[in-house]
């Protein structure tokens, strides 16, 4: 996390995601968004949500890393390793990693914390939790004691993560999933929204629950694609 926390940050994106970093960095934070960027690929407009849009190729000459920070808006997309690629960049360039933990939430200050995370309203993370670099943690989940969320993962809403779980790096965890107490799961794992896991997981893995328009289908385990 930037040593500065009232720095004014940039924002990587202009997705849905980047507008709700906009929104949280901007009424929720001591921080003030100076601009946008993406690849020049990109841009159609000079400014998005009323600021300065610049292509990230020339991001310097607009915002120097000496006085901004960046906060990388980009989903679980490619199972979170475009975040995780963007992010790697951008410090290689010089930039410090903004990230935002919304006054809502619940948390103790003993709570370890990466660059570059989004905390959003509504979860409760207890004592003795570490959040690797790159962790987007959506509205009103459950991080229980000793969790150790690994680099890059991506927790949806209402998830239930148990005491003393390790996930690994890039894992994506959907909405309303749950996790028993003291498992590992491994990196590069998709687990689907609603599903159980009682035993532990190996790397690059999926675990799905079928939709309600399979009902009467059982839970079933797929290799990840990803």
């Amino acid at each position: 996390m930037s040593d500065t926390l009232d720095r004014p940050v940039v924002i990587f994106g202009t997705g849905e995601l980047a507008q709700l970093a906009h929104f949280y960095f901007t009424h929720d934070s001591a921080r003030q968004v100076a601009g946008f960027t993406v690849d020049a690929e990109y841009i159609e407009s000079p400014e998005y949500l009323g600021l300065p849009l610049v292509p990230s190729e020339s991001l310097e000459e607009s915002f120097s890393p000496r006085e901004y920070d960046l906060f990388i808006a980009i989903g679980y997309k490619d199972l979170n390793r475009f975040r995780a690629e963007r992010c790697e960049e951008k410090k290689a360039r010089g930039y410090k990693l903004a990230s935002y933990i919304s006054s809502r939430a619940s948390i103790w200050s003993d709570l370890e914390i990466g660059d570059n995370c989004m905390i959003m309203e509504g979860n409760v993370i207890q004592p003795f939790a570490k959040i690797g670099h790159g962790v987007i943690m959506f509205c009103n989940s459950i991080v229980s004691h000793h969790v150790e969320l690994g680099d890059y993962c991506f927790i949806g809403s209402e998830a239930t993560i148990s005491g003393g779980v390790k996930i690994g790096a890039n894992s994506f965890v959907g909405v309303n999933a749950t996790i028993r107490e003291h498992l590992s799961i491994g990196r590069d794992c998709i687990i689907g929204a609603g599903t159980l896991i009682l035993k532990d997981t190996t790397d690059n893995s999926s675990y799905l629950e079928p939709g309600t328009q399979d009902s009467g289908i059982p839970s079933r385990r797929m290799r990840s694609l990803l």
